[in-house]
């Protein structure tokens, strides 16, 4: 039975084997560097689900996941929005379909929004995890904020990134 609890620096990707880009990389670049990526991870392969994304003097400033990419890439007229208006008087769904009605420029569309800055579409980091800190404060804050990755720091500097697919592996070892 196990009875001992890893901290959050042993089961990190070390950030050296994790993908990321430049915060001016385009959509484009972000979805090639994620298509590459491979993850190796206790004998397990992986495919990441995020990139992390760093300014021009290397500092993380975010994260940007598929869905992020994806939504990019999304036509204007497709994005469905909140109505800003104090009792919404529609509530229309989008309709997919509209994207087949002329299929050319669709995918001259898609091209020209694949040159946006990964910038527009990224995530902010919402929380840092210490390299000591135990396992449990990782789910604690991936729960409370609906994270599925949080970058790792030991003595200030950015050493990794907690993924909850590897935390949700600890969680299970500990079942067992």
């Amino acid at each position: 039975m196990v009875t001992t609890m890893k901290r959050v620096g042993e089961i990190m990707i070390p950030i050296g084997q994790y993908p990321s880009v430049r915060d001016t990389a385009t959509l484009r670049e972000a979805i090639a560097v994620m298509e590459q990526a491979k993850l190796a991870i206790d004998g397990r392969r992986s495919l990441p689900r995020a990139l992390l994304v760093f300014d021009q003097i290397h500092v993380a400033v975010g994260y940007v996941r598929r869905r992020d990419l994806m939504l990019g890439l999304e036509p204007n007229f497709l994005v469905s929005r909140r109505v800003e208006h104090p009792r919404q008087p529609f509530d229309v769904a989008v309709d997919p379909n509209l994207s087949e009605l002329s299929y050319d420029r669709m995918v001259q569309g898609l091209r020209d929004r694949a040159g946006r800055p990964v910038s527009d579409v990224m995530r902010p980091i919402e929380a840092i995890l210490d390299a000591d800190d135990h396992v449990m404060k990782a789910v604690t804050a991936m729960v409370s904020l609906d994270l599925s990755l949080i970058p790792v720091v030991r003595d200030g500097q950015l050493v990794g990134v907690a993924r909850s697919v590897d935390v949700f592996h600890e969680l299970i070892r500990l079942l067992q």
